[in-house]
């Protein structure tokens, strides 16, 4: 069942997974916002303001001329006012307006912050496509332009463009005063550009010296400290809000409260990494995208921090470390991570042009703070981001305040706490398991109702592929397609998703998922690495999987069996979703795979379970199947592959997919 949210039925969903002090929480939140409706807060007055929170001398100079140079290309084509934002082209970023959705032809309504009925589409229009311009990382882009380059052209219309946004959302007014992730991120982006502009004689005209911007900065740490997100809610967005909060009381820290807020945000983003992270190095919510966003945010926090001279806990360092070395672990031979779980293309900063890739920028930056291991894949490319980064942070070494910690000697498969695991194969195979929990927190908000889906790549082109996310809001019926059961590699009974979903970032019962071997070395030695796992989300049915990889044969084996609650038979529908890249020829229960990788033809079989009837589906729309998301708000048709049947109580269903040389 879908239900929309804001809908009666949704609050009284989102209502029972709140516990009694996140509701009083709640209360005292819209107590305030009450109160401030008639009676905003003033900010103070501020008189020799400075910004000291510069780049060292060289740091620019360390740039690689190859990632200056994609930067400046990005940069020239958002100064030609060209941009594209979750498949939405845009030609209106000389002069943009702040309220307007390309994507419906929209414009968000004028009034007081709370008012706005921001998840509702029809009113607002798209606002993941409102907000995402005003997080001003286009403008870090400008900024880091001038910087490089020392166009005052990039300075300018980075001024042109925060002084307008800044005289068209005034504090508590409109949609961009609603969420609190919003102004976490701009906050951070702010800090940025300042310390980027930093040669430019406008500068300091811009931000210290300017009673708009030192109001606007002052209201924003003022609402984060006000009405941060709370227990549920306290996911990805909490370590936004905290991170720029930190940073911003770190560079601008010029006002009566800036020590207290530092304080505040930095207690609240060390307990908040920690309780978002498992202790194996993965993000709670097992949702690889919000991985990126939080391991970015947790290092630009620190880097605040250490230009400001500011200590930090060192589990706040110890908790990125191990971040960073469980992405190393998890990526494929091209460096790209698992797609599991919501993915909304959120970044914590951006100063890089197209075609630089995130996961190696990340494990570059990684590389400098804190070393890479002998078992970490290589990084050839080149970012912007890490040479400014890594000009603050202090490396982990030399870092008195550094824990001695013990690293993996040898490069990780099996992330219990997690219940992800990696299998890898010979010719480049990956594969990943899904025995973990359904997500993070009582509503699991961008979890997916995938337990013990699979995910293989061969040589990091998507073979069983996980089809990604597409959408949050505005279209239910597209969001629920992509997050559900039939949209990933696994098993369907009855038509139900193993997790109940009570609206768009909320899962009202929760399937629970265990690992029962994880056998991992087996095919890197040139044997059989084992993994198999179940879940109890078709009570009183189990659903159990057994995967097994063999070198030898390039061989992948999957057998799905349905344990229990089996009388009478219940219908079971299995998914196999290929990579938008993949040709599938089926005939009967066997398709031959084929594509391209590097120019080169390349080939696979599969065969699937004969008790089962089969048919191929692609880019079908009532109701949505054979679909692939490479990004947020972004689809193309695919093929998928979807076998009927019923369930006999231990009748194994097995799916054999084989490599060719």
């Amino acid at each position: 069942m879908t239900v929309s949210s804001g809908s009666p039925g949704w609050y009284l969903r989102r209502l029972s997974r709140m516990g009694p002090r996140e509701v009083g929480g709640r209360v005292g939140d819209a107590v305030r916002r009450r109160r401030w409706r008639s009676a905003r807060p003033d900010s103070p007055s501020v008189t020799g303001a400075r910004f000291t929170a510069v780049l060292p001398a060289g740091t620019i100079a360390a740039v690689p001329p190859d990632a200056a140079k994609r930067l400046v290309a990005e940069a020239d084509r958002l100064m030609a006012g060209h941009a594209e934002y979750f498949g939405v082209d845009r030609d209106d970023l000389a002069d943009p307006d702040w309220w307007y959705d390309p994507k419906t032809g929209r414009r968000a309504p004028w009034g007081y912050a709370f008012d706005v009925p921001y998840r509702n589409e029809d009113a607002v229009g798209d606002i993941k496509q409102i907000w995402e311009l005003s997080r001003h990382q286009y403008l870090t882009v400008l900024a880091a332009a001038y910087a490089i380059t020392g166009d005052e052209r990039y300075a300018e219309r980075v001024a042109e463009h925060l002084r307008s946004w800044w005289a068209g959302n005034a504090p508590l007014r409109g949609v961009h005063w609603t969420s609190g992730i919003e102004l976490g991120i701009r906050l951070l982006s702010w800090v940025w550009i300042r310390r980027l502009l930093d040669g430019w004689p406008g500068a300091a005209g811009l931000f210290e010296d300017n009673p708009v911007a030192l109001r606007q900065i002052w209201h924003h740490q003022h609402w984060l400290a006000a009405f941060p997100s709370r227990g549920s809610s306290a996911n990805n967005h909490v370590v936004a809000e905290a991170a720029g909060q930190f940073a911003a009381a770190c560079a601008f820290g010029w006002f009566p409260s800036s020590a207290r807020l530092r304080a505040d945000a930095l207690r609240s983003l060390e307990r908040q990494l920690r309780s978002n992270t498992f202790p194996s190095g993965l993000n709670r919510e097992l949702a690889t995208e919000y991985h990126g966003l939080v391991l970015e945010l947790g290092l630009a926090a620190v880097a605040e921090a250490d230009a400001a001279g500011v200590p930090v806990p060192a589990s706040i360092r110890l908790v990125l470390l191990r971040m960073t070395d469980a992405l190393a672990a998890v990526v494929d031979n091209r460096l790209r991570p698992p797609r599991q779980g919501d993915a909304d293309d959120g970044h914590g900063l951006v100063v890089d042009g197209a075609g630089t890739d995130r996961w190696a920028s990340l494990l570059a930056t990684g590389d400098a703070v804190f070393g890479r291991l002998a078992w970490w894949p290589a990084v050839t490319g080149t970012d912007v981001r890490t040479p400014l980064l890594a000009a603050l942070i202090r490396p982990y070494s030399k870092n008195g305040a550094a824990p001695a910690v013990s690293r993996p000697a040898s490069r990780p498969a099996h992330f219990a706490d997690a219940g992800m695991t990696i299998l890898r194969g010979p010719g480049e195979i990956w594969c990943r398991c899904d025995g973990g929990p359904h997500g993070f927190l009582s509503i699991a908000a961008h979890a997916h109702a995938d337990a013990l889906s699979v995910e293989v790549r061969h040589d990091g082109v998507d073979v069983l592929a996980d089809p990604g996310t597409y959408c949050y809001h505005g279209q239910p019926e597209w969001r629920q397609y992509f997050r559900s059961t039939l949209g990933h590699n696994t098993l369907r009974l009855d038509g139900d998703d193993q997790s109940v979903s009570g609206g768009p970032f909320l899962w009202t019962r929760h399937a629970r998922s265990r690992v029962l071997v994880a056998d991992t070395s087996g095919a890197t030695d040139g044997g059989t690495a084992r993994w198999c796992a179940e879940h109890d989300g078709y009570q009183p049915s189990v659903h159990r999987r057994r995967v097994e990889l063999t070198a030898a044969s390039q061989e992948l084996r999957v057998v799905d069996e349905v344990h229990g609650g089996l009388s009478p038979r219940r219908a079971l529908r299995l998914a196999f979703h290929l990579g938008p890249t993949i040709a599938a020829d089926l005939e009967g229960n066997r398709a031959v795979l084929t594509w391209t990788r590097d120019g080169e033809d390349r080939s696979a079989t599969l065969d699937l379970p004969g008790q089962l009837s089969w048919r191929a589906h692609r880019g079908e729309s009532d109701p949505p199947l054979g679909w692939y998301s490479a990004g947020f708000g972004r689809k193309e048709p695919t093929t998928t592959l979807v076998g009927t049947g019923f369930a006999d109580d231990a009748q194994g269903f097995t799916t054999v997919l084989r490599f060719r040389d």
